[in-house]
């Protein structure tokens, strides 16, 4: 993929790199997720390190968790390997391969290493990877016949508010979206959707209906799973953006009213994305438990009360 003039912008914006190494995944985290069918399972997240994803969206800040160049032959594995050494037995029962790029990117996940990291995920009853929409294909459904288990797709959707998904940078519609979601769906791969809270573009006072309309629009189109991702700035185009008033970071209590707006108990499952929810604007006094509100309400699907706090008169 050739870069435009905007991937150059957003690039040259970006704080330095630091050193990644590619025979060394990030580390890894065990969690319990809840699942459509009201089951909570056990996951084991691995953050690999591999090639950078060549889509260069405007929002993104996982290119700091990447090389410079193709993901070496049997680098995968071998991070892979190292993480499930040190996991205790019984294994979790889902698999999660990030590898803060796209599983099906060749360059990301050189096609040799496929066999040993479908052997190496054997132990699991599911694995799930991620994928912006246009890698989705025959390579996505011959790794679902490689596995013992299932397979799930985590795709971007980010937003439908139409102006900011064409500047997202992203080179996305709702057209390629749906067309990803259907060869999932018939090849019967699960479908795991990314939303996101305070995308550039979408003017503040309508950040959470949209969040809930993208939210909605995932579910119509098949998604067992939606998270909503908070926008973080720190890659210098958010700051680009923020100056020209087209980006403004979401607040603690924005992620609370999207997640209180789409929890559903029972059906696919919507879940606020915490990684890093210390750093949203909140109210010192209250940021903790409101933070564990949403934790709870990730696992169980149950609405609660909203915190009250006389700091911050409780809204």
């Amino acid at each position: 993929m050739s870069a435009s003039a905007a991937d150059r912008r957003i690039r040259s914006s970006r704080p330095a790199k630091p050193f990644v190494d590619p025979f060394r995944a990030h580390g890894s985290l065990i969690e319990e997720e809840r699942r459509p069918d009201g089951t909570i399972e056990r996951t084991l997240t691995v953050f690999l390190a591999g090639a950078e994803c060549p889509f260069t969206c405007s929002f993104c800040d996982l290119w700091r968790y990447t090389i410079d160049g193709p993901t070496p032959a049997g680098a995968l594995p071998k991070q892979l390997s190292d993480v499930l050494s040190t996991i205790g037995r019984p294994f979790p029962h889902r698999l999660k391969l990030y590898t803060a790029s796209n599983f099906f990117d060749r360059r990301a996940v050189p096609p040799d290493d496929l066999d040993a990291l479908a052997e190496l995920a054997q132990p699991f009853d599911a694995v799930t990877v991620e994928s912006h929409a246009s890698t989705i294909g025959d390579a996505t459904a011959d790794f679902a016949r490689r596995l013992r288990g299932t397979l799930e797709v985590a795709v971007g959707l980010e937003t439908i508010h139409p102006a900011a998904m064409a500047r997202l940078n992203k080179r996305l519609d709702l057209e390629r979206f749906g067309r990803a979601a259907r060869f999932l769906a018939d090849g019967a791969i699960d479908l795991r959707v990314f939303a996101l809270l305070g995308a550039p573009h979408v003017p503040a006072n309508e950040s959470v209906d949209w969040t809930a309309r993208t939210v909605e629009h995932a579910v119509a189109c098949g998604a067992a799973v939606v998270s909503i991702i908070p926008v973080r700035g720190g890659n210098g185009e958010m700051e680009r953006l923020a100056e020209l008033g087209e980006f403004t970071a979401p607040a603690l209590r924005d992620l609370e009213d999207a997640l209180d707006r789409c929890v559903n108990e029972s059906g696919p499952v919507v879940t606020a994305d915490l990684w890093d929810a210390e750093r949203l604007p909140a109210c010192a006094q209250c940021r903790a438990e409101r933070i564990d509100r949403l934790r709870r309400i990730n696992v169980t699907g149950r609405a609660e009360p909203r915190v009250v706090c006389t700091q911050c008169d409780g809204s």
